[in-house]
């Protein structure tokens, strides 16, 4: 764990090693006058403007939350071609597309295009997806289990179809009288991005899954809920699930190194609007309790607090310390300007105090 130490008068951490740090936006909007995104018009548009925002301001990763039936962002690539056509440098993903609903081919072609546009810079979070709006949503988009699978057993058989076809294998018997000249045997899907397999990234709530999502080479997301597997907190039951992913790697016998992400909500202090907005947050505790009929899980708290303080909590968390990349949560319906000044005060006045730049 990192060392703090008083240097010059100002909270410093021995250096380690230079994490990346991205937003992680869900997208919410409402037609309410207390909301700076009232349309999905606004919140997509904003979402452009503080993805670029962002990378003028040296963060590493702009991320959107992907919600069908809800007032937040939904279809995730259009968005994702449009920040890769407007940025140059950051990181784009997703935390998380549901993979229940996604016809995994056409999503290849999709993610291969907005990859593409963005100079192959897309880090693409999937998973089986948070409870929904609505009942068995999925159904409604035309997907639902064979008899004795769950819906979770979907998602994965989506995500292993959809990782096979990324890697460009040629599969499809080619009409024998075409429209257009083809290449010789058979063919694959197109656009292809060649590097896109090692960038896609397993939303995990639990270890298990974790493991499973080593087994099948794809990198680690892990956010502010999972189950509670421990009773520890959260950060806590992060960093052994994060552990338990890496030893699952390493036996897959995997050549590239894996990258992790965690996401938090944290907040620096730093004038009054921060304090009249977050001032309360940051003496709440992890929180505990069921999310369905079965599940018993952990939410883990938020960081509100001047950065000086801000450096000495969160060198106490072990996840964040185990992970190579963090994605703050933003209040995205506050705009983009205050959005682009919570991104600012963690990169200018905690990140260095960390050793994180």
């Amino acid at each position: 764990m990192p060392q703090y130490r008083e240097q010059s008068g100002w909270l410093s951490v021995e250096p380690t090693v230079t994490k990346k740090i991205g937003f992680l936006s869900f997208g919410h909007w409402m037609p309410s006058p207390q909301s700076q995104t009232r349309s999905a018009s606004d919140t997509l548009l904003q979402s452009i403007d503080l993805a670029v925002a962002a990378e003028e301001l040296g963060a590493d990763g702009a991320y959107f939350r992907v919600h069908h039936f809800a007032r937040q962002l939904a279809s995730p690539f259009p968005l994702l071609a449009a920040v890769g056509a407007k940025t140059s440098r950051i990181e784009i993903g997703t935390g998380v597309i549901d993979m229940r609903y996604e016809n995994p081919l056409y999503m290849a072609e999709d993610a291969a295009a907005a990859d593409l546009i963005a100079g192959e810079r897309l880090q693409l979070g999937i998973s089986r997806g948070s409870p929904e709006q609505v009942i068995e949503g999925y159904k409604y988009f035309g997907y639902e289990p064979p008899e004795g699978k769950t819906d979770a057993d979907m998602a994965r058989a989506h995500t292993e179809v959809f990782l096979q076809v990324i890697e460009g294998a040629a599969f499809a018997e080619p009409n024998p009288r075409p429209m257009f000249p083809n290449p010789p045997g058979r063919l694959r899907l197109e656009p292809y991005s060649p590097t896109l397999r090692d960038r896609i990234w397993w939303g995990s709530g639990s270890n298990a899954t974790a493991e499973w999502a080593a087994t099948m080479g794809m990198n680690l997301q892990s956010s502010t809920l999972k189950d509670d597997e421990t009773g520890e907190p959260l950060h806590v039951q992060q960093r052994k699930q994060i552990e338990a992913y890496r030893e699952a790697w390493k036996a897959a016998g995997h050549t590239r190194e894996p990258r992790v992400s965690v996401s938090r909500s944290i907040f620096a202090l730093v004038d009054e609007t921060d304090r009249r907005y977050f001032g309360l947050e940051g003496d709440r505790d992890d929180q505990f309790g069921n999310i369905d009929e079965t599940t018993r899980a952990v939410f883990g708290r938020s960081y509100a607090a001047e950065p000086d303080r801000l450096v000495k909590q969160l060198a106490e968390d072990e996840a964040i310390a185990a992970a190579d990349t963090l994605l703050l949560t933003v209040p995205n319906q506050l705009g983009v300007d205050y959005n682009a000044h919570v991104l600012e005060a963690i990169l200018t006045h905690v990140a260095p105090g960390l050793g994180w730049r």
